[in-house]
């Protein structure tokens, strides 16, 4: 079967919960789009109001509060939200690019620590995670059982290496600027092959169920794992998946029976999150954001700017303004698609404005530096 570059475009809004806001509770939702990027504490906030019909931050708030909803360190060594029932296969999944990213990087050894070092220290500080600590705590508690300071890279390698769950700061969302960690109430199997091979086969068949037809190299720019585990995996859900073609013969994997959409449905406009997974999780990035727009939208350090999303793909970027939403669109837009805009943009607003009003004022200096706007424009909240 042959699939069209638009075909693979309505897969991914269909299976992202784009195409229609779904009347979902929290934790099925989150399963449902595998993972949320979640370094930015509001952007999950965002990401589910632009797919769940009706919407409340508090329920977000409470599945995080009772860890039904956990934030750790996974796919591609960043943030995500997921659910916990899935954290633990993506853990194992992500174990050996984990490992060989903090344990064994330069500056982790320029510090003076090795491997074993953070396989002996470890056992200590999950014990005292137990309950929920600061990251001052669980620094202090590194640092005297090293007997001495510890340096903040090596700090920062251990807590994302560690079998850890960020614990709820807030407010205005469940996560702050300060840090609290609680050890994972599932603890994966750490530096085992095998399991890291099952954990990283679990991981690519939910990434397929939530963001396929895919290829390998979509999948290994999901997770970061080199693309030789990432065959491998596939290999092992041979039977499981069906293989299609893409729009320029790249070979394709699919679960049976997943949303494929006629291309010719339509999608509605969405104003996403910075760093939402539907901009980040391929390899062909042109799936959603057209290649002249990406440069404008991924920055040189990784920042992915809030979207407008026309048609189901980016148009332009947006970010809270006082007044409301000022929307800079990259190519001339219809009417109607203002009008669409100006009507989620009043609701986003809204529903900012009793959290954080200005969410991704600390951004601004990426709009001061120019963007390639055709026309901008002020969209009232409601």
């Amino acid at each position: 079967m042959v699939i069209t570059a638009r075909g693979l475009n309505r897969a991914t809004l269909a299976r992202q919960l784009l195409l229609d806001r779904v009347p979902l509770g929290v934790e099925e939702a989150v399963r449902r789009v595998v993972a949320l990027q979640a370094q930015q504490p509001g952007s999950p906030y965002v990401a589910l109001w632009n797919r769940l019909a009706g919407f409340e931050p508090e329920e977000l708030d409470g599945a995080v509060a009772g860890y039904e909803v956990v934030r750790s360190t996974l796919m591609r060594l960043t943030l995500h939200l997921v659910h916990a029932e899935d954290w633990r296969a993506f853990r194992e999944g992500m174990e050996p690019t984990l490992r060989g990213s903090r344990l064994h990087d330069p500056r982790f050894k320029a510090a003076g620590f090795t491997a074993a070092d953070a396989d002996e220290l470890l056992p200590d500080l999950l014990a005292y995670a137990g309950e929920a600590r600061t990251g001052a705590q669980l620094r202090a508690r590194l640092e005297a059982a090293r007997g001495g300071p510890v340096e903040a890279v090596v700090w920062r390698m251990m807590r994302q290496y560690a079998p850890l769950w960020h614990a709820p700061t807030g407010p205005p969302w469940s996560f702050g600027a300060a840090q609290a960690f609680v050890t994972a109430s599932t603890p994966p199997v750490l530096a085992d092959p095998e399991a890291a091979h099952a954990g990283l086969t679990t991981l690519i068949r939910r990434y397929l169920e939530g963001f396929g037809p895919a290829s390998v190299p979509d999948m290994a720019q999901f997770t970061m794992a080199p693309r030789g585990k990432v065959r491998a995996a596939v290999a092992a859900l041979d039977g499981e998946l069906e293989r299609l073609e893409g729009p320029d013969g790249t070979v394709l994997y699919d679960v049976p029976g997943a949303p494929r959409p006629d291309e010719g449905v339509s999608a509605p406009p969405r104003l996403m999150a910075m760093w939402d997974s539907v901009l980040l999780a391929y390899a062909d990035r042109s799936r959603v954001i057209p290649p002249a727009y990406r440069k404008h939208v991924i920055r040189v350090n990784g920042d992915t700017l809030p979207t407008l999303l026309v048609d189901g793909y980016v148009a332009g970027v947006w970010r809270p303004v006082v007044g409301g939403i000022e929307a800079s669109a990259f190519h001339p837009l219809s009417a109607g698609a203002w009008d669409g805009l100006a009507v989620e943009a009043g609701a986003l607003g809204g529903f900012l404005a009793a959290r954080d009003p200005r969410v991704y004022a600390r951004y601004d200096h990426w709009w001061a530096k120019g963007l390639p706007g055709v026309e901008t424009r002020i969209l009232p909240a409601a």
